[in-house]
Formats: C-alpha cells, sequence, structure tokens
C-alpha cells in the first residue's frame, strides 16, 4: 500500500502536530446560578457538580475560573416568588441581585469577562421569556423592558449583555438603548439561534423558571429547522449582534456548522444543562468516564465552528487541558 492513513496517528507527537481542531481553555465560559444570602450554596440534585451560590461564594468561583484562565463566567440570577411579577420588573432594579453580583465579581476581577442573561423568566411570576397578555406572549410590549434590563447590567459592569429571550426586535431595541446610555462598548451576545429544546430541563429546575403555563415554542425555534436559523442570523447581524449563539450545542452541531458558514462574526455554542448533566448521570453509574467524554463533547463543539463555548464544565475542563489530556 502506498497510502497508509495511520502513519499520521502512529505517535503522540505527530497526531498533534497533524491535529485539525485545537480545544483550548480560551474558548470557555462558566455560567453560574446566583442567589441572595450569604455563604449560601443549594445544591441542583439534577446538574452534579453545581449549585445555586450567594454572591461571595460566586466570586469565590470567580477566583477559581481566573486561576485555571477561564477568561468568562455567565451569570443567571435565581429569586424567590415573592420577587416575581407579570413583568418581570424586579430585571432592571440598579439594586437587584445580578446587578449586585456583577458589581461584587468585577471588583474583584475587572479583567474577567462577565456576560449577563436578557429575559424576564427568572423575574417573571409567568414563568415565561415575555410579557403575558391575555395568554400569550406580548413580543413588541417586551423589547423596552429588556432594554432597560440591559442598561441596568451595562451600568453594574457587564461586559457582554446576553439576551435568549427571541422576541423579535430584541437586538435593536437593545443596542439603541445600550448607546443612548453611553454603553456603545458594551457588547451583544445574542442567542441568535435558541431552540425550544428538552434538554433545558435542570436549567429550568436550577433558576425555578419552567413556564407557569403553556410552553415556549412560540418564541423558541423548532428543533426541526435548521435553513430558519440563517434569518435569525441575518436579522440579528442586521440588528447590531456583536456575535451569534447556537443554543443547545451537541445535538445542533449542524446548525452551528450552518450558521459558521453564513457568518464573520464569532459563533457561541452552548453545552447546555441537560447535556452536561447527561455525562455527569452516566458517569456516576460507572457507564462512562465523564473526564474523556468532556472534553470530547467540547470538542465536537468547536469542530462543528465554535469560537466560544459556554459549558457547566468549564472548569473540569480547564484543569485536564492543562495537563495535556
Amino acid at each position: 500500500m502506498l497510502i497508509r492513513p495511520r502513519r499520521n496517528r502512529s505517535r503522540p507527537a505527530l497526531r498533534r502536530l497533524v491535529r485539525e481542531t485545537h480545544l483550548t481553555t480560551g474558548d470557555l465560559v462558566l455560567p453560574l446560578f446566583v442567589q441572595g444570602g450569604e455563604n449560601e450554596a443549594t445544591s441542583i440534585p439534577s446538574m452534579p457538580g453545581h449549585a445555586r451560590l450567594s454572591i461571595d461564594r460566586i466570586v469565590a468561583k470567580a477566583d477559581e475560573a481566573v486561576s485555571l484562565g477561564v477568561p468568562g463566567i455567565a451569570l443567571f440570577p435565581v429569586l424567590p416568588d415573592e420577587e416575581k411579577d407579570p413583568r418581570g420588573s424586579g430585571a432592571a432594579k440598579p439594586d437587584g441581585l445580578l446587578q449586585r453580583c456583577v458589581r461584587a465579581v468585577k471588583s474583584a476581577h475587572p479583567d474577567l469577562l462577565v456576560v449577563t442573561d436578557i429575559a424576564l423568566d427568572p423575574y417573571s411570576s409567568d414563568g415565561h421569556d415575555g410579557v403575558v397578555i391575555d395568554g400569550r406572549i406580548d413580543n413588541d410590549e417586551t423589547l423596552p423592558l429588556l432594554a432597560e434590563m440591559a442598561v441596568a447590567q451595562a451600568e453594574a459592569g457587564a461586559d457582554v449583555v446576553a439576551p435568549s429571550d427571541m422576541m423579535d426586535g430584541r437586538v435593536l431595541a437593545i443596542r439603541e438603548a445600550l448607546d443612548e446610555a453611553g454603553h456603545s462598548d458594551v457588547a451583544i451576545g445574542s442567542y441568535c439561534t435558541k431552540y425550544a429544546s428538552a434538554f433545558y430541563g435542570p436549567f429550568r429546575d436550577a433558576l425555578d423558571s419552567a413556564p407557569r403555563a403553556g410552553d415556549k415554542k412560540t418564541y423558541q425555534m423548532d428543533p426541526a429547522n435548521a435553513r430558519e436559523a440563517l434569518r435569525e442570523v441575518e436579522l440579528d447581524e442586521a440588528e447590531g449582534a456583536d456575535w451569534l449563539m447556537v443554543k443547545p450545542g451537541l445535538v445542533y452541531a449542524d446548525v452551528i456548522r450552518l450558521v459558521r458558514d453564513h457568518t464573520a462574526l464569532p459563533v457561541a455554542a452552548y453545552h447546555v444543562s441537560g447535556e452536561y448533566a447527561m455525562l455527569r448521570a452516566a458517569a456516576d453509574r460507572g457507564w462512562l468516564d465523564y473526564d474523556a467524554c468532556l472534553l470530547e463533547s467540547l470538542l465536537s463543539l468547536k469542530r462543528a465552528g465554535a469560537d466560544v463555548i459556554f459549558t457547566y464544565g468549564a472548569l473540569d475542563a480547564a484543569r485536564l487541558l492543562a495537563q495535556n489530556v
């Protein structure tokens, strides 16, 4: 045989030299759940290894992220029901839980990238990403509330505001509000292509943010559609998005590649709670190697075209990558 592909696999150094895709710690963002109180950690049974953390403990996790070289964290607030209302009015309070957490993290680590979520569901008594009026999610009534939320987060020190709500026109509304408030340097990381996925279950457990009635299928994308993602890409680019997110990640790798091939903007992928929890649950039963499968999963997202990967396994992956696994 003249051609033997195995020659390029014959030894570790050679495999490293010809490797096509490289996963690094610098690709990762760690999502964290912030709750009230002090020195508090509330376990999340469906997400082993993660908990709802008080602000001081979030800062401690930020310390850990920085020490491992993880460049960013993404914050999601957990609020008690008594602080929620139909319009999610707590979202824009300057002294709200999320805003206080951003200030604390940026005070401790000014160079750590802080990404904040833009959606009403953590603050809404209806559990939806937009305002519910007469049983339906009102797109246009929601936009100014999202814009106000984004400005409050920017003023607290957020580096990237990340609208995950999937309301039409929200990127433009947020960009205009940020610019008018003097925050033209704050980036918008749009959840451009967010599907109505069953893989978000553990995340909703963590935030207690499941819809009180109905579902999110009238605003999140149909899992059967891929070409529709290109409409969202075109709109969000035109409205001023700075990078684009595909969510979930693993089961939508084809969409990540499609988006990558149709935009010059950075593309992010979210290795979501269900995808992470499956690895942990199977590993706990001895059915697979968590470390190896985590790195393989994240590498697949990079190979598909993601520049940025949100993953609950960011700290685990960073430790493994430091060992040149």
